[in-house]
């Protein structure tokens, strides 16, 4: 019988982690890298990519790459750059996101349209870019992996005025269900993780706007995401232990988004 150490495992794997330098993304990676596995991280601003990448190889082989994911041509800069390391990826974690928040008379176009490029259209054209890399890991036996993080904010409709981050969250679990259908059958499973609130910079503003305490008393459980709970949900994604689930939507809420 396998053990559980074998079942959860991740060393030898290769992953890619957008918007891994900081937050959930950070979180992920170093769960990744402290458990054997080869990563690479990304985000917008190379000093945050040099500083996480220092951090992680610590732990493990970590790299780094700056590039904008809310465009096709950053897609494909992270993908030739992955590629020029490696010739495959077996877990990829479309993590970078963004946010805009402005009342109903004022939400302006630039608001709407970068949080959809970042949150949306970045995952679908990394995964389109990544394919290859994906392929050449992927076997009947041991799938490649493609984790989106989505939010509790995709799964109901939320209090904030956030009205293009909730819209391109939602999306972003529609587009997870529809490539999972898609890849099966080249044998690259496809799920999202839909995180709530978490003490991470994004969520810093909200925090500091409506209080901690009042924030973790919309959680059914009280309190707000911490780091190991991220550990334990990208090991399970990203590992054989979930080599027969595909297309589903995990929600990391402490009950929002499905019980509140």
């Amino acid at each position: 019988m396998i053990s559980p150490n074998e079942l959860f495992s991740v060393s030898g794997k290769t992953a890619v982690i957008t918007g891994g330098t900081r937050g959930i993304g950070f979180d992920m990676a170093m769960a990744l890298v402290s458990n054997g596995a080869t990563v690479f991280v990304s985000s917008r601003k190379e000093n945050a990519v040099a500083s996480a990448v220092e951090e992680l190889a610590k732990h493990g082989t970590a790299y780094g790459f700056a590039a904008d994911l809310g465009t096709v041509e950053g897609a494909k800069l992270l993908a030739d750059f992955v590629s020029s390391k490696t010739d495959k990826v077996d877990i990829l974690v479309n993590n970078a996101g963004a946010t805009w928040g402005a009342t109903l008379e004022e939400f302006p176009e630039e608001g709407w349209d970068k949080v959809m490029n970042v949150n949306l259209k970045g995952p679908f054209f990394l995964t389109q870019k990544m394919l290859p890399l994906l392929k050449e890991a992927a076997s009947k036996e041991q799938p490649a992996k493609i984790i989106n993080v989505a939010s509790v904010e995709g799964m109901r409709a939320g209090q904030m005025e956030t009205y293009s981050y909730g819209a391109s969250k939602s999306a972003l679990i529609h587009l997870t269900e529809h490539l999972a259908l898609q890849l099966a059958g080249r044998n690259i499973t496809v799920n999202a993780i839909a995180p709530g609130p978490f003490a991470t910079k994004m969520m810093a503003g909200t925090i500091q706007m409506a209080g901690e305490d009042t924030i973790a008393g919309m959680v059914p459980l009280k309190r707000l995401g911490q780091s190991e709970d991220l550990y334990a949900m990208v090991l399970y994604l990203g590992s054989p232990a979930s080599n027969y689930v595909t297309g589903q939507t995990i929600a990391l809420g402490g009950g929002l988004g499905t019980v509140a």
